[in-house]
Protein backbone atom coordinates (compact mmCIF):
# COMPACT_ATOMS: atom_id res chain seq x y z
CA UNK A 1 0.00 0.00 0.00
CA UNK A 2 1.33 3.42 -0.92
CA UNK A 3 2.19 5.67 2.00
CA UNK A 4 1.71 9.41 2.19
CA UNK A 5 5.47 9.90 2.00
CA UNK A 6 5.80 7.75 -1.12
CA UNK A 7 2.96 9.57 -2.84
CA UNK A 8 4.45 12.97 -2.02
CA UNK A 9 7.90 11.80 -3.16
CA UNK A 10 6.55 10.82 -6.58
CA UNK A 11 4.63 14.07 -6.88
CA UNK A 12 7.75 16.06 -5.97
CA UNK A 13 9.79 14.18 -8.58
CA UNK A 14 7.12 14.82 -11.22
CA UNK A 15 7.03 18.53 -10.37
CA UNK A 16 10.82 18.80 -10.49
CA UNK A 17 10.91 17.03 -13.83
CA UNK A 18 8.18 19.22 -15.33
CA UNK A 19 9.69 22.46 -14.04
CA UNK A 20 13.19 21.79 -15.36
CA UNK A 21 16.52 22.44 -13.62
CA UNK A 22 16.47 26.24 -13.43
CA UNK A 23 12.99 27.00 -12.14
CA UNK A 24 12.62 29.04 -8.95
CA UNK A 25 11.43 27.54 -5.66
CA UNK A 26 10.44 28.98 -2.29
CA UNK A 27 13.61 27.61 -0.64
CA UNK A 28 16.11 30.37 0.14
CA UNK A 29 16.64 31.25 -3.49
CA UNK A 30 17.30 27.65 -4.54
CA UNK A 31 16.49 26.53 -8.06
CA UNK A 32 14.78 23.21 -8.65
CA UNK A 33 18.21 21.67 -9.28
CA UNK A 34 19.45 22.78 -5.86
CA UNK A 35 16.27 21.64 -4.14
CA UNK A 36 16.59 18.21 -5.77
CA UNK A 37 20.21 17.99 -4.62
CA UNK A 38 19.14 18.85 -1.07
CA UNK A 39 16.58 16.02 -1.03
CA UNK A 40 19.09 13.49 -2.35
CA UNK A 41 21.87 14.48 0.07
CA UNK A 42 19.46 14.34 3.00
CA UNK A 43 18.66 10.69 2.24
CA UNK A 44 21.97 9.44 0.86
CA UNK A 45 24.66 11.36 2.72
CA UNK A 46 23.83 11.63 6.44
CA UNK A 47 27.46 12.58 7.12
CA UNK A 48 26.87 15.78 5.14
CA UNK A 49 23.17 16.30 5.84
CA UNK A 50 23.95 16.82 9.52
CA UNK A 51 25.27 20.23 8.49
CA UNK A 52 21.67 21.48 8.45
CA UNK A 53 21.71 21.36 12.27
CA UNK A 54 25.41 21.32 13.13
CA UNK A 55 27.19 24.54 12.25
CA UNK A 56 30.75 23.18 11.86
CA UNK A 57 29.47 20.68 9.26
CA UNK A 58 27.72 23.27 7.13
CA UNK A 59 30.69 23.68 4.80
CA UNK A 60 30.77 19.95 4.14
CA UNK A 61 27.05 19.96 3.46
CA UNK A 62 27.43 22.75 0.91
CA UNK A 63 30.27 20.97 -0.89
CA UNK A 64 28.48 17.63 -1.10
CA UNK A 65 25.24 19.28 -2.16
CA UNK A 66 27.08 21.17 -4.90
CA UNK A 67 28.55 17.87 -6.13
CA UNK A 68 25.10 16.33 -6.46
CA UNK A 69 23.71 19.48 -8.07
CA UNK A 70 26.37 19.15 -10.76
CA UNK A 71 24.95 15.80 -11.89
CA UNK A 72 22.76 15.65 -15.00
CA UNK A 73 19.36 16.92 -13.93
CA UNK A 74 17.46 13.87 -15.18
CA UNK A 75 19.73 11.66 -13.06
CA UNK A 76 19.18 13.87 -10.03
CA UNK A 77 15.40 13.73 -10.39
CA UNK A 78 15.56 9.96 -10.76
CA UNK A 79 17.48 9.74 -7.48
CA UNK A 80 14.66 11.69 -5.83
CA UNK A 81 12.03 9.45 -7.39
CA UNK A 82 13.87 6.21 -6.64
CA UNK A 83 14.33 6.98 -2.97
CA UNK A 84 17.15 6.17 -0.57
CA UNK A 85 19.56 3.24 -0.85
CA UNK A 86 18.57 0.01 0.89
CA UNK A 87 20.91 0.55 3.84
CA UNK A 88 19.56 4.02 4.60
CA UNK A 89 17.23 4.41 7.61
CA UNK A 90 14.88 6.24 5.22
CA UNK A 91 14.33 2.95 3.38
CA UNK A 92 12.37 1.69 6.39
CA UNK A 93 8.68 2.36 5.74
CA UNK A 94 7.93 3.73 9.20
CA UNK A 95 10.96 6.04 9.15
CA UNK A 96 10.14 7.22 5.64
CA UNK A 97 6.55 7.97 6.59
CA UNK A 98 7.49 9.74 9.81
CA UNK A 99 10.37 11.80 8.43
CA UNK A 100 9.36 12.46 4.84
CA UNK A 101 5.61 13.04 4.68
CA UNK A 102 5.89 16.68 5.69
CA UNK A 103 9.30 17.15 4.04
CA UNK A 104 8.07 16.10 0.63
CA UNK A 105 4.71 17.84 0.93
CA UNK A 106 6.38 21.16 1.74
CA UNK A 107 9.03 20.81 -0.96
CA UNK A 108 6.42 19.87 -3.56
CA UNK A 109 4.61 23.06 -2.65
CA UNK A 110 7.92 24.94 -2.79
CA UNK A 111 8.05 24.05 -6.47
CA UNK A 112 4.35 24.58 -7.18
CA UNK A 113 3.91 27.88 -5.36
CA UNK A 114 6.99 29.49 -6.87
CA UNK A 115 5.27 29.31 -10.26
CA UNK A 116 2.81 31.98 -11.46
CA UNK A 117 -0.92 31.38 -11.13
CA UNK A 118 -0.63 28.46 -8.72
CA UNK A 119 -3.65 27.33 -6.75
CA UNK A 120 -3.92 25.22 -3.58
CA UNK A 121 -4.12 21.47 -3.99
CA UNK A 122 -7.23 19.61 -2.98
CA UNK A 123 -6.15 17.60 0.08
CA UNK A 124 -8.15 14.49 0.96
CA UNK A 125 -9.40 14.21 4.58
CA UNK A 126 -7.12 11.28 5.48
CA UNK A 127 -4.01 13.13 4.34
CA UNK A 128 -5.21 16.30 6.06
CA UNK A 129 -5.50 14.40 9.35
CA UNK A 130 -2.01 12.94 8.84
CA UNK A 131 -0.57 16.42 8.27
CA UNK A 132 -2.37 17.75 11.34
CA UNK A 133 -0.98 14.95 13.51
CA UNK A 134 2.55 15.84 12.40
CA UNK A 135 1.90 19.54 12.79
CA UNK A 136 0.92 19.02 16.42
CA UNK A 137 4.25 17.27 17.06
CA UNK A 138 6.35 19.82 15.18
CA UNK A 139 4.57 23.00 16.23
CA UNK A 140 6.70 24.02 19.22
CA UNK A 141 10.00 23.24 17.55
CA UNK A 142 9.05 25.09 14.37
CA UNK A 143 7.75 28.13 16.28
CA UNK A 144 10.60 28.36 18.79
CA UNK A 145 11.83 31.64 17.27
CA UNK A 146 8.36 33.21 17.07
CA UNK A 147 8.44 36.52 19.01
CA UNK A 148 4.83 36.27 20.24
CA UNK A 149 2.37 33.61 21.34
CA UNK A 150 1.13 31.47 18.45
CA UNK A 151 -1.93 29.24 18.23
CA UNK A 152 -2.75 27.13 15.18
CA UNK A 153 -6.41 26.36 14.51
CA UNK A 154 -7.94 23.99 11.97
CA UNK A 155 -11.08 25.14 10.25
CA UNK A 156 -12.94 22.46 12.24
CA UNK A 157 -11.90 24.14 15.49
CA UNK A 158 -9.03 21.87 16.64
CA UNK A 159 -6.13 23.87 18.01
CA UNK A 160 -2.44 23.43 18.78
CA UNK A 161 -0.34 25.82 20.85
CA UNK A 162 2.86 26.42 18.91
CA UNK A 163 4.31 29.09 21.18
CA UNK A 164 3.22 30.29 24.59
CA UNK A 165 3.41 34.00 25.29
CA UNK A 166 1.61 37.31 24.89
CA UNK A 167 0.26 38.86 22.82
CA UNK A 168 -1.23 35.86 21.03
CA UNK A 169 -1.78 35.46 17.30
CA UNK A 170 -4.16 32.74 16.09
CA UNK A 171 -3.59 31.31 12.62
CA UNK A 172 -6.59 29.52 11.11
CA UNK A 173 -6.59 27.30 8.05
CA UNK A 174 -6.46 23.77 6.69
CA UNK A 175 -3.62 21.59 8.05
CA UNK A 176 -1.79 21.75 4.72
CA UNK A 177 -1.81 25.55 4.78
CA UNK A 178 -0.93 25.75 8.47
CA UNK A 179 2.12 23.58 7.76
CA UNK A 180 3.29 25.91 5.02
CA UNK A 181 2.90 28.82 7.43
CA UNK A 182 4.69 27.00 10.24
CA UNK A 183 7.55 26.06 7.91
CA UNK A 184 8.35 29.69 7.12
CA UNK A 185 6.25 30.08 3.97
CA UNK A 186 3.99 32.67 5.58
CA UNK A 187 3.55 34.79 2.47
CA UNK A 188 2.07 31.96 0.37
CA UNK A 189 0.04 30.16 3.05
CA UNK A 190 -3.72 30.51 2.63
CA UNK A 191 -4.58 31.24 6.25
CA UNK A 192 -6.32 33.86 8.35
CA UNK A 193 -4.49 35.62 11.18
CA UNK A 194 -6.22 37.07 14.21
CA UNK A 195 -4.58 39.22 16.86
CA UNK A 196 -2.99 42.55 17.60
CA UNK A 197 -1.95 44.22 14.33
CA UNK A 198 1.67 44.67 15.39
CA UNK A 199 1.86 41.09 16.70
CA UNK A 200 0.45 39.75 13.42
CA UNK A 201 3.09 41.67 11.48
CA UNK A 202 5.83 40.21 13.67
CA UNK A 203 4.57 36.66 13.08
CA UNK A 204 4.50 37.19 9.32
CA UNK A 205 8.11 38.35 9.40
CA UNK A 206 9.29 35.73 11.94
CA UNK A 207 11.79 33.04 11.06
CA UNK A 208 9.65 29.97 11.48
CA UNK A 209 10.51 26.37 10.66
CA UNK A 210 12.97 23.68 11.63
Amino acid sequence: MSTHAKRERLLLADLLEAAGPDAPTLCDGWTTRELAAHVVVRERRPDAAAGVLIGPLQGRLERVQAEFAAKPYAELVQLVRGGPPRMSPFSIKQVDEGANTVEFYVHAEDVRRAQPEWSPREIDPVFADALWARLEKLARLSARRCPVGLVLRRTDGQTAVARRGTPVVTVTGEPSELLMFLYGRQEVARVELDGDKEAVARVIEARLGI
